[in-house]
């Protein structure tokens, strides 16, 4: 199979599967999502994306159909199933299926699956990014699927030829982006954002705290300012599908790119260990 699309125990190519309108993430976006990559069908940081996965489906009281182990199972059989082992693996679960109504349905938890061929970047190339006012709710820790803010985000950096979107909330605080997370280095120390429930405790996140505790860089997890993006030395962007970029330009300004022994580091540090767990 070229690509792969699972819902509730059916599988196919993903342009032939098929989802009831009723599923309520259709109405209200209701449910939780956890996405990672895989090459030569290893999935990488498997448990740690699974503990989140579960965690997001407890804070919104959404029982999942399968244990953890379950579900590594599930998941680690179905990238068999695909032609390359090179993948980007989605997966999601929602509250179930059930005419529209606002409570909770007394209906089993719809589970979906989505894979496609995809390599992780190398992040030698600095990205362009922008800033926009972060207008999300308060619960951006869980992993939900109600990504509106996210998505005019995403769209308004394309507009801009950049690759990403910085929020900034009142009183100018950094939070995240809009598919990543974001942090400095500044004098030799990387800052970034603590894991309140403003941004996303990103799994590329703790792998580049754990790579900095490695490599002896110091770590503050305290908020900063959009002041303090500019003028950082660099500028870090992690997710899931790259490890670590750094941003070369945010609203047509230049930024960052001037610590580039400690950003080569990291970087060679994060791709190197993603390579050597999925050998």
């Amino acid at each position: 199979m070229k690509t792969l699309g699972y819902y509730n125990g059916r599988c196919g190519e993903i342009e032939e599967m098929t989802v009831p309108m009723n599923d309520r993430s259709c109405y209200f976006g209701d449910g939780v999502y956890d996405a990672e990559l895989c090459r030569n069908y290893h999935i990488f940081a498997l448990d740690e994306h699974i503990n989140r996965f579960y965690s997001s489906a407890s804070l919104l009281d959404i029982k999942l159909p399968l244990t953890k182990d379950e579900m590594k199972e599930l998941l680690n059989s179905l990238v068999h199933k695909l032609d390359t082992g090179n993948l980007f693996i989605y997966y999601q679960a929602t509250r179930g299926t059930a005419m529209r109504e606002h409570v909770f349905p007394d209906s089993p938890v719809n589970l979906w699956v989505t894979m496609v061929p995809e390599d992780v970047v190398d992040g030698s190339e600095p990205i362009r990014m922008i800033t926009t006012e972060d207008t999300r709710y308060f619960h951006c820790n869980i992993k939900t699927l109600n990504l509106l803010p996210n998505v005019m985000a995403a769209e308004a950096a394309k507009r801009a030829g950049c690759q990403e979107a910085v929020f900034i909330r009142p009183g100018n605080r950094v939070t995240e982006c809009a598919h990543s997370n974001v942090h400095i280095l500044k004098d030799g120390i990387l800052k970034t954002a603590p894991t309140d429930n403003l941004i996303l405790p990103g799994i590329a996140r703790a792998h580049l705290l754990a790579a900095c505790r490695a490599l002896g860089i110091g770590v503050d997890e305290t908020p900063f300012t959009k002041e303090e993006l500019f003028a950082a030395d660099e500028v870090l962007v992690t997710n899931s599908s790259s490890l670590c970029r750094h941003a070369g330009m945010i609203d047509g300004v230049p930024v960052g790119c001037k610590d580039p022994g400690h950003y080569n580091a990291l970087r060679s540090y994060l791709l190197d260990e993603y390579m050597t767990e999925t050998e």
